[in-house]
C-alpha cells in the first residue's frame, strides 16, 4: 500500500468526509473493470494491435 492509497481511503474519512465518498465511488469502479482492462491489453499484445 502506498502512502497515498493510505492518505486517500484511511485518513480522508476523517478530513473531509464528503470528497472521501466521491473518491471511495471512483475507486470501486475502477477496482470493478480493471479486469476488463487488463484483458483488453492482453488482447492487444497478443493481437498486435
Amino acid at each position: 500500500m502506498t502512502a497515498v492509497h493510505k492518505d486517500v481511503t484511511e485518513r480522508l474519512c476523517h478530513e473531509n468526509p464528503q470528497l472521501y465518498k466521491s473518491v471511495k465511488q471512483v475507486l470501486e469502479k475502477n477496482k470493478q473493470e480493471r479486469h476488463i482492462r487488463g484483458g483488453m491489453a492482453t488482447r492487444r499484445k497478443y493481437k498486435g494491435k
